[in-house]
């Protein structure tokens, strides 16, 4: 099965959005067996996205769109596609009922122009959005489906997910079997060499895929197969993962695509322990990590920012003689930090970071995306120096993904 992806929205094209709703559909679709052939963004005019439309490859089976479905004069995407599919618009009063009780949720009431939200083209069926005021729209013609959807990013995934995929599953011949792997510090190039061996033995309809970012290699194991050949291939799949994961050891921290905040929350939760954060170069961003989690109040004490070095001093306890003699970014201050926290915040386990994230301030001895990061905990203080990089933004998420998956062992060893 075979889909286009068309993203509307002058602000893609001009760099002001980024867009995310296009990388998140690609790996969904992949994930159910959709190859998606080519991905479109073009402006709010109504000729570009008749000449999008007009261009969809003959092969294409699904087109997917996004963006201009809002409330005000520049979202034209409704109006352009009836118009295109030669439809017409009539009011739906069970929209706007929903978009009343969505405003009502909010303390508000719609204003003149939500009325029009609740107008939809006869011939298309509606794909209901729990999340938000406009509505999916899927057509049936030429012979494929399209499928219009908010730019919001979540309000697109919910009619996606709850509207599109599950049409889509049910088109398939074929039965699309995958696993995952994350492994957090360790480069690509020395995971494939570590693994070469069991990848080059993998048996006839399995094959793996390497998803690389900033400190994490997500390994993709997958499947392609007739339904009725089922189980033989998730019998298959089972086994090689089973030899994957002991390959990968202590290194893979997920087997499925769950972040590294998320596993560490549930060993903290699940050990009755604490944790607090004394950042320096990551400003916060470990402990605003850990509590974007739902939940995570049970073990997140809190956390000091402490850029300065007065703040190193007078908040967490560090030794000024230490400060100037070996410098900010060292490991006799970073271990204080995060034994000054952990005592201070009484938590049960402290971590810290302190480094250079550039690109100013580096030295011959201490260059740029030099991070020092201590782990202070009920058996001691574990630091270890690493190297990040020169890009300021890389070397705040490798440090942090490397402090947590610091934590997430020493939970896994206590």
């Amino acid at each position: 099965m075979r889909a286009e992806i068309i993203t509307i929205g002058t602000e893609i094209l001009l760099g002001q959005t980024v867009d995310s709703n296009s990388a998140w559909m690609g790996q969904r679709l992949s994930e159910v067996g959709v190859e998606v052939q080519r991905i479109t963004s073009i402006s709010d005019q109504p000729s570009a996205i008749v000449a999008a439309l007009d261009a969809v490859h003959p092969s294409t089976q699904w087109v997917l769109i996004t963006g201009g479905l809002g409330p005000t004069k520049d979202d034209l995407t409704k109006h352009v596609l009836t118009d295109y599919f030669g439809d017409s618009l009539v009011y739906r009063p069970e929209i706007y009922d929903h978009i009343e009780a969505l405003f009502a949720k909010m303390g508000r009431v719609p204003n003149a122009l939500n009325r029009p939200q609740a107008d939809f083209p006869r011939k298309a069926e509606l794909l209901h959005n729990a999340m938000g005021t406009a509505q999916g729209m899927l057509w049936k013609e030429h012979g494929r489906r399209y499928v219009s959807m908010p730019g919001v990013p979540y309000e697109m995934k919910h009619i996606l997910e709850t509207g599109v995929l599950p049409k889509m599953r049910a088109e398939q011949a074929d039965v699309h079997l995958h696993r995952y792997f994350v492994v957090q510090g360790v480069p690509e190039s020395d995971l494939a060499l570590r693994i070469e061996s069991w990848e080059s033995a993998l048996p006839a309809g399995l094959s793996l895929a390497y998803l690389p970012s900033p400190g994490v290699v997500k390994l993709r194991l997958s499947a392609r197969v007739a339904a009725v050949d089922q189980s033989v291939m998730e019998a298959n799949m089972e086994r090689e993962a089973t030899t994957l994961k002991a390959l990968l050891g202590a290194d893979c921290y997920a087997e499925d695509l769950v972040p590294l905040e998320v596993v560490v929350g549930e060993k903290l939760k699940q050990a009755g322990q604490t944790v607090a954060t004394a950042e320096s170069c990551t400003g916060g961003s470990i402990v605003a990590r850990l509590t974007s989690i739902p939940g995570s109040s049970a073990y997140v004490v809190g956390g000091v920012v402490a850029y300065s070095n007065s703040v190193k001093e007078h908040q967490l306890g560090v030794r000024k003689a230490d400060l100037m003699v070996h410098g900010a970014v060292s490991e006799p201050v970073v271990r204080q930090m995060a034994e000054g926290v952990r005592k201070r915040l009484k938590s049960d386990w402290a971590l810290a970071t302190s480094g250079v994230a550039g690109p100013d301030g580096g030295s011959e001895a201490k260059p740029v995306g030099t991070v020092w990061i201590a782990l202070a905990g009920p058996n001691g203080t574990w630091s270890k120096k690493f190297s990040m990089g020169l890009n300021r933004g890389r070397t705040v998420e490798k440090s942090v993904l490397a402090a947590l998956d610091a934590l997430r062992r020493a939970l896994d060893n206590a």
